[in-house]
């Protein structure tokens, strides 16, 4: 907060004066930070809203319970209406009272933030005022759900999940010939598209970042299709779901792929405004000349609503499609897979999501879980600080989500026209270049497991699970541990042993640019188990590493990995400078 509490007390003449009065004296107030900053927050918002929520003298003492200086954000984000508790003695009738009271800020709050993308929408063209309005439409019922509905689960309700949630991968048939072409000419292939490169250092879409052979991701995966209609005499669509942020450069790129055997279909994700942490209000005014650090996309979760609206989906029911492949663009491993196809069109299910056994990188991943006899994905900002370290926990949590994603067309049709696709919120918060504080509010597309009959997870090969976030990702993928087949990339039969090696590169190879500056030639990794770089390294031609490497350059200092090198389980450090004659 940028006005302190005391401040507010004494000088603001904008809040009720009973209001502050009732604070000081009828209210158990912990002198901390924390519970100053969240009374701050109401005091603001009843002074925005400009109404008395409390008038009368005989209000029951509440305790707020002081949160940790780690939790004031959820605190905060919620509006107190989940930290203040009535004090036990006067249960019944605080109880009534408090539920009043938030039920009438949350209303108060709605429609504050529905007045203010009315004044929006007025301003946008007429060309695009219907999308518009069903951005905004769509933001009212996210944020506020997001004010009823608590952040976290409750750890106590989640169970095991029932027999048979979870297959293994190696349990299901392989279909015979006959049968795949019948599979592949139902299905459609969406990928998420709406991410940049910045995690990289690339400012356009990540789709476009070369990956392989100067092969982008996008490339790649027209050719595993263009490779599946060809062979079997099928028409799998490409459908990509960009963002504001990539829509325009992935036209420009689509361009070249005309003569490709691949339809491709374009649709774009909702934008939704960055809410102002202090004044929860959008903090762009104007949508006219989008200002991109005010808007955002809402997660993979808005695929349903989104993929609807866009005719699309009706398109694909009218023409025979049944099921869609979703997953995210940069995962590498995410192909075709008729095996699972063919078990989910046997076994009934609307849902199918795929999952993988959790390492010690991979702790962060969603996994699912059972929480009010639903099977449901449990995300990390769901889980309550205290019970983090147990989501952590890789033999509590075996599996997390991959988010490769099989549904059926005309379950989500459904859901979404009887408005029942609930998912949880995930709350992002982020601080834009200007200082201020906002929130994002996104949905993931796996949380709407929950809606579907029959949903299930499959736990497949570690294989189909090859995300390219960073370069130390896109080092393994450049390197002779895979080879590349009609854009599908497998792992070589000349790595004896899996899984992968774990590598670390340090800052100076954030940037794809930096990245292959400093590498001359891509090394032979076969051998290698564990690969760790920091500070200023460059790697000549033809280097080979075995077992773990360590190369770590002090400050100031420079390695320069020459031409032919072996290192095998070596630690280099110091300074080496080999320079050409």
């Amino acid at each position: 907060m940028h006005m302190n509490a005391s401040r507010l007390f004494n000088d603001s003449q904008d809040v009720l004066p009973e209001f502050r009065q009732i604070l000081r004296l009828r209210f158990k107030l912990p002198s901390t930070k924390a519970c100053n900053q969240i009374i701050v927050h109401i005091l603001s918002t009843l002074a925005r809203v400009g109404r008395s929520v409390v008038r009368s003298s005989n209000v029951a003492p509440f305790d707020i319970r002081s949160p940790q200086p780690e939790d004031i954000e959820v605190a905060q984000l919620h509006w107190c209406f989940s930290t203040l508790q009535p004090d036990c003695t006067k249960m019944s009738e605080a109880s009534k009272r408090s539920a009043e009271w938030k039920d009438m800020t949350r209303l108060e709050t709605v429609d504050s933030l529905t007045s203010e993308l009315e004044v929006m929408i007025k301003m946008v063209p007429e060309a695009a005022r219907e999308r518009w309005a069903k951005y905004f439409d769509g933001f009212r019922r996210l944020f506020a759900n997001f004010l009823q509905v608590r952040p976290t689960v409750e750890w106590s309700k989640i169970s095991h999940l029932p027999e048979g949630a979870l297959q293994p991968y190696d349990s299901l048939t392989q279909p015979n010939d006959s049968a795949v072409k019948d599979l592949l000419n139902k299905v459609i292939v969406v990928k998420l598209n709406g991410g940049l490169g910045t995690s990289m250092g690339c400012k356009g879409p990540k789709s476009l970042i070369a990956v392989r052979h100067d092969l982008t991701f996008l490339d790649l995966t027209i050719q595993q299709l263009e490779c599946l209609n060809t062979k079997h005499g099928v028409d799998i669509p490409l459908v990509l779901m960009n963002s504001f942020n990539t829509e325009e450069d992935t036209k420009r790129a689509l361009r070249k792929y005309r003569n490709v055997k691949v339809t491709v279909h374009t649709f774009n994700q909702s934008c939704y405004p960055r809410i102002n942490r202090e004044t929860m209000m959008p903090v762009s005014h104007n949508v006219d000349k989008l200002d991109n650090d005010a808007w955002y996309p809402p997660g993979h979760g808005d695929f349903y609503e989104s993929f609807y609206s866009s005719g699309l989906l009706e398109m694909f029911l009218n023409s025979g499609k049944e099921y869609c492949f979703v997953s995210n663009i940069d995962n590498l491993g995410a192909t075709m897979d008729t095996k699972i196809m063919n078990a989910m069109i046997e076994n009934g299910n609307e849902f199918v999501m795929e999952l993988t056994d959790k390492t010690r990188a991979d702790v962060k991943g969603g996994t699912l879980i059972s929480y009010d006899g639903l099977i449901r994905l449990l995300e990390l900002p769901q889980v309550p600080k205290e019970h983090r370290d147990e989501f952590y926990s890789v033999t509590k949590f075996k599996y997390f989500n991959t988010n490769n994603l099989w549904m059926k067309l005309s379950a989500i049709k459904q859901l979404v026209v009887d408005n029942k696709m609930d998912m949880e919120i995930i709350v992002n918060p982020k601080t834009m270049e200007n200082g201020i504080d906002v929130l994002q509010l996104e949905t993931a597309a796996g949380s709407a497991i929950k809606n579907f009959h029959g949903a299930i997870g499959i736990i497949v090969p570690r294989s189909r699970f090859l995300p390219v976030k960073k370069t130390q990702d896109l080092l393994l993928v450049m390197s002779n541990l895979y080879e590349l087949e009609n854009g599908t990339l497998r792992l070589s039969d000349n790595r004896l042993f899996s899984p992968v090696p774990l590598v670390k590169l340090g800052s100076s190879f954030d940037r794809v640019s930096n990245f292959l500056k400093r590498f001359s030639g891509i090394p032979d990794m076969l051998e290698c188990d564990h690969l760790t770089v920091a500070g200023d390294v460059w790697f000549g031609k033809n280097i080979k590493l075995r077992g773990t490497v360590i190369i770590i350059a002090n400050h100031g200092d420079r390695i320069d990995i020459p031409p032919g090198a072996l290192l095998a389980n070596k630690i280099v450090s110091g300074n080496l400078r080999i320079m050409d004659h």
